[in-house]
């Protein structure tokens, strides 16, 4: 019975941790998984200029709007919106509307946008285009958004493959089978060998190559527009590790195993065995509160609709080095520092996100 009463508590701790995300969706994009819950300040200025998925302008320019041609079309922080301006059948220019990316990855991801200027929309359609490396969500949410667009302009929609919707490129690939080593194995092997190989792969592969992880952009992106499973494959893996593992007795499955920021901590702690800085253990539960009241402020601020920008300073983006700011490369190269005399110290005593998981699971330690 006691058994049966805890997995009752877990279960109504994940559907309230859901019901808080999803509140923060509709305040900061009035919407719950692409559908519109609420009207957005900037809604009816939007819908002046979006009122026609195409539109013509006084200069004979035809311009295609594909906020509702590619609403599943998603990035790293929800939708991306463009504006495909054509002209005699080439394309002119490519505009981004307003989105909730992270500005400093949009920013790469945007040099995309001239890739296709002065193509006819059949050679637009057949030109392959790859992610920018840094801001691969983001370039997605382009490509995707140009995909729709041309396909509508063409009036020939071409049903992709179920291949071609994965998008299987070799760091696609590599990412999936390297998170997927870190969602299964841990479960049935557990020397400590594997496990440092491991760690060096979610470090070296989904950290600086792949550029995943699960943060609260990717969370709240994910609650507000929706999911595109096919693109989306490797993060929505870690979040079955994330939320759903705990439901099985699996708790800080993610933390522990599949996060490349608590692998590179541990592995920056591996450095050091001997030298380490004792903490007594009311001191470490002063700091494991502070990362509680650290995050109730954060959420309260984002309930109330003020706030959001923290979110683009997670730590965790310190791992696309082309995009991260200069203030989350600092905090990263501090927590680094850190983590060589204490083991996992943004994890226990900083990470708003780690503090989620574990509300969602019900944990006390």
């Amino acid at each position: 019975m006691e058994i049966k009463n805890k997995k009752i508590k877990q279960l109504v701790s994940f559907v309230i941790c859901f019901v808080v995300m999803a509140v923060i969706a509709v305040v900061r994009d009035g919407q719950i998984l692409g559908h519109k819950m609420r009207v957005m300040p900037g809604d009816s200025i939007a819908k002046n200029v979006a009122v026609d998925t195409m539109y013509h302008t006084k200069d004979n320019v035809t311009v295609i709007n594909t906020t509702s041609l590619a609403k599943d079309v998603t990035g790293f922080g929800g939708t991306v919106p463009l504006e495909i301006y054509l002209k005699d059948g080439k394309i002119l220019k490519i505009k981004a509307l307003k989105n909730h990316e992270t500005p400093e990855f949009f920013e790469q991801a945007s040099k995309l946008l001239t890739a296709w200027n002065g193509k006819s929309v059949d050679e637009a359609q057949q030109l392959k285009v790859d992610a920018i490396s840094g801001a691969t969500f983001s370039s997605r949410g382009i490509i995707g958004n140009v995909e729709r667009g041309l396909q509508y302009a063409a009036k020939n929609v071409h049903e992709k493959s179920f291949f071609e919707k994965m998008d299987l490129n070799t760091k696609t690939v590599a990412g999936l089978i390297v998170v997927l080593l870190a969602a299964v194995v841990p479960l049935f092997y557990r020397k400590k060998t594997y496990r440092t190989i491991q760690q060096i792969l979610n470090v070296a592969v989904l950290g600086f190559w792949c550029g995943t992880f699960i943060s609260y952009s990717l969370m709240v992106g994910y609650m507000s527009s929706g999911v595109n499973l096919w693109t989306s494959l490797i993060p929505v893996i870690m979040l079955i590790t994330a939320f759903v593992y705990p439901l099985f007795g699996k708790k800080y499955y993610y933390c522990t195993n599949v996060c490349p920021c608590g692998a590179l901590q541990e592995l920056a702690g591996k450095v050091n065995k001997r030298k380490k800085l004792r903490m007594s253990q009311e001191t470490a539960k002063q700091l494991g509160r502070f990362r509680e009241i650290l995050w109730a402020t954060l959420t309260m601020l984002m309930l109330l609709g003020v706030g959001f920008q923290w979110m683009d300073y997670e730590v965790f983006a310190a791992f696309i080095l082309q995009s991260a700011s200069v203030v989350v490369l600092v905090l990263a190269v501090v927590v680094l520092a850190l983590s060589i005399f204490i083991p996992r110290p943004y994890c226990r005593f900083v990470c708003p996100t780690g503090v989620l998981f574990k509300i969602a699971q019900n944990s006390k330690s």
